[in-house]
């Protein structure tokens, strides 16, 4: 299924997997909306794929716990680029603690972005995709849909709650032409990964060295990170699949991290 003509939002978009995501899709013919907190980098996103690639693409502020916000926004690409036939819920933060040092606040922020906003987002696109014949929801889940490691219970959990939201969501929406899927990285090399580097490190008491090599990379086949056209091109597949002979899955990227 060509992509020319369609209209995808990206939550997350101004950097690092969502922005790479943003590229993919707009490359392949789609018009693009990238949402994201910073409405100043989703901007220039925005104008820089419009300048490499010719395809249409739109900045918005998003702050995907805000369900005012995510009602608004989500019209108004709508409004903009004339439809909504993808949604890559991708926005993500971290925070890695120990289960009884965890934050409350910090476990509930966790939460809110990762699950309500993908909620939200969902709720939102369905309304116009219900109506339009159909389209495609794809949820940002990692390796962490499948597997636990120490000091992430919160991100464990949401990314887990994906998994659900989006097998629910390949029930109700296969009568609308509706599908969903989960795409689990394993580790990228993005500013949010080299976070916590330092972080796992202090926690773990052993090296950054160690904690790229054995933590991170220490299960995959190769030693080698997953980048982030890895994941753009897998999404891009997942949005041409023509039928909802495929829907419902979750697709591992992670140089063989974790096997299903």
């Amino acid at each position: 299924m060509s992509l020319h003509g369609k209209v995808a939002l990206i939550t997350g978009a101004a950097s690092g997997i969502g922005r790479n995501t943003a590229e993919t899709l707009a490359a392949a013919g789609a018009a693009v909306a990238i949402a994201d907190i910073r409405i100043e980098a989703a901007e220039q996103t925005a104008a820089e794929i419009r300048a490499a690639t010719g395809s249409p693409a739109f900045g918005l502020a998003m702050d995907v716990t805000d369900e005012q916000a995510v009602g608004h926004g989500t019209q108004a690409v709508i409004e903009h680029l004339g439809g909504l036939d993808i949604l890559v819920s991708n926005a993500g933060i971290q925070i890695v603690s120990p289960i009884e040092d965890f934050a409350f606040s910090d476990w509930k922020r966790m939460l809110a972005i990762h699950l309500d906003g993908a909620f939200l987002t969902t709720r939102a696109a369905l309304r116009h995709m219900y109506a339009h014949g159909g389209g495609t929801v794809i949820y940002m889940g990692s390796v962490h849909s499948h597997e636990a490691s120490p000091l992430k219970s919160a991100y464990v959990a949401a990314k887990h709650g994906l998994l659900g939201l989006a097998r629910v969501l390949a029930k109700e929406g296969a009568a609308h032409n509706v599908r969903a899927h989960v795409v689990c990285p394993g580790f990228v090399r993005t500013p949010l990964v080299d976070k916590q580097i330092p972080e796992q490190a202090k926690e773990l008491g052993i090296s950054e060295e160690e904690v790229v090599k054995h933590v991170m990379l220490g299960e995959t086949v190769d030693a080698q990170f997953t980048a982030v056209e890895d994941i753009g091109t897998m999404i891009r597949f997942l949005c041409e699949f023509p039928s909802t002979a495929l829907t419902g899955q979750s697709f591992i990227v992670s140089h063989g991290w974790h096997m299903q």
